[in-house]
């Protein structure tokens, strides 16, 4: 999964992009709105953490105008503690979430846990698929209940496929939601993290569509 962060204030933006890589996100990064903008307008996000008051373009101008062209991507907003006028508007601009500053990373991490798991039409934290169980609050994948050991970039894979079950998913779309913007996305990797995750998984998990990608098939 991978998110954007849009954040003026460059401690509190490095927070939380090293505390959401831990659990497990691919995470780019945005000082002000004009570049926020562009990155949200451009790239492929599972969602956007995006504060109001930021330099070049406001937080409302950015979200009203990715709403306007069509941006889908779930945004969660954050606001002063006492400006509930801000949250209103946030929320009436096409904002699906807000989090009052200060905050626990905890809470930013479990409220865009959940906007995923809805985007995706997900009720719950845990997600099983035949053997296979996904549980995102904990950032694990299960196989016949016993926890896989997984890299970073091998559990972002298997949960967005597993999030996917079902459907196609080609490479392009893969190294839009697992890597990072400076990630070096070679087509080549993906084959060779699609195979490391076949070893640790079972190779009849996830089948090769040519020329369209791989689909998990339990």
């Amino acid at each position: 999964m991978r998110l954007l962060v849009v954040e003026d204030d460059g401690d509190l933006r490095r927070q939380l992009a090293v505390a959401l890589a831990a659990s497990g996100y691919a995470v780019d990064q945005a000082a002000d709105g004009e570049d926020g903008y562009h990155l949200g307008a451009t790239e492929s996000y599972d969602a956007i953490v995006l504060d109001l008051g930021l330099p070049q373009l406001d937080g409302l101008s950015v979200l009203e105008r990715w709403r306007k062209e069509g941006v889908a991507t779930p945004v969660l907003i954050l606001t002063a503690r006492d400006a509930w006028t801000e949250k209103v508007r946030g929320l009436r601009s096409g904002a699906d979430d807000y989090v009052a500053k200060p905050f626990q990373m905890e809470e930013v991490a479990a409220r865009l846990e959940a906007l995923i798991r809805r985007a995706k039409g997900v009720a719950s934290a845990v997600v099983t698929v035949g053997p296979l169980t996904l549980d995102m609050a904990q950032g694990m994948v299960y196989k016949d209940g016993r926890p896989v050991p997984m890299t970073p970039l091998e559990y972002r894979l298997a949960a967005y496929m597993i999030m996917k079950r079902g459907a196609i998913v080609s490479k392009t779309e893969i190294t839009e939601h697992i890597y990072d913007q400076s990630f070096d996305r070679d087509s080549n990797v993906v084959e060779v993290l699609i195979n490391r995750l076949r070893k640790k998984l079972g190779t009849e998990v996830i089948s090769t569509r040519r020329g369209q990608g791989y689909v998990l098939t339990l």
